[in-house]
């Protein structure tokens, strides 16, 4: 029974893994492929030859250079900002106890449940007042604000397994909260940064509805939207150069994802650490 079992749950977790893996998969197949290819075989059908003058051509006919310019300079100035401001704050909330600390954890968690489309329109207002619409600023700000929440979450949920002995017997050798802080409990803490990191990464990475909101100057667009633009943009559809497009936009996020992963798994399992 207990090998039927095992065997069963392999079989699903495979199926799984399938669903997940088969369309980017098949989006880096299909960028190999000609046109003729894509249109006449089957969507199983393998590439006859690898045909890398899609890759080369979406290069010469996209702006995908600058495109990647803006979203890395966007992606790293909000996760360092993100990283700072939340294991910051969960440190403060969690380890600096004072009266209302809890109403201010549930303040910040409240954010998680607000959709962002119902703040697009006052974003957008004020934005416009302020002169922010066509900066970075515009897609940095409100990126923050919204992965905030369950990155505090995050930490925080780290930080209760950390004993407060740790702190205290640094404080009593003289150490400031700042120096607890940065050379105990931050270092502590690297699969729970890990994981902020990554997962917000992704978001980062993808997110169109703001930039599509906020940004119409062509300098300023980031991958998501330049592919959105590129894809219809000269009337008929480039399948081969379009999949190669989306492949080399994909393909960031998979690296990270890759080099990462093992510190993702032990971020979302925290609570090794014990008294």
């Amino acid at each position: 029974m207990r090998k039927i079992r095992k065997v069963l749950l392999y079989v699903l977790m495979t199926a799984i893994l399938a669903v997940q893996i088969y369309p980017i998969f098949w989006i880096f197949m299909t960028s190999l492929k000609t046109t003729d290819e894509v249109q006449s075989k089957s969507t199983f059908a393998l590439p006859a030859t690898w045909n890398i003058q899609n890759y080369i051509r979406a290069v010469e006919t996209s702006n995908l250079g600058l495109y990647f310019k803006n979203s890395i300079l966007v992606l790293l100035i909000t996760i360092a900002a993100l990283v700072l401001f939340s294991s910051t704050a969960a440190f403060a909330l969690e380890k600096m106890r004072f009266r209302i600390n809890q109403g201010i954890l549930s303040f910040f968690l409240l954010g998680i449940t607000i959709p962002i489309h119902v703040t697009l329109i006052p974003l957008f207002q004020i934005y416009r007042d302020t002169h922010l619409l066509n900066t970075y600023w515009a897609l940095i700000i409100p990126q923050i604000g919204f992965n905030l929440p369950l990155s505090i979450y995050l930490f925080i949920t780290f930080y209760k397994f950390v004993p407060d002995t740790i702190m205290e017997a640094a404080a009593i050798d003289g150490a400031s909260v700042w120096r607890i802080f940065s050379h105990i409990i931050l270092p502590m803490s690297k699969n729970c940064m890990i994981t902020v990191v990554t997962m917000n990464t992704i978001f980062i990475w993808n997110e169109f509805v703001f930039a599509n909101t906020f940004i119409s100057d062509s300098e300023l667009k980031t991958i998501p939207i330049g592919l959105f633009d590129y894809i219809g943009a000269k009337g008929m559809v480039d399948w081969g150069a379009t999949f190669s497009a989306i492949s080399i936009f994909l393909l960031p996020v998979l690296i990270v994802y890759f080099l990462l992963n093992k510190g993702i798994i032990a971020g979302m399992t925290t609570g090794a650490v014990k008294e």
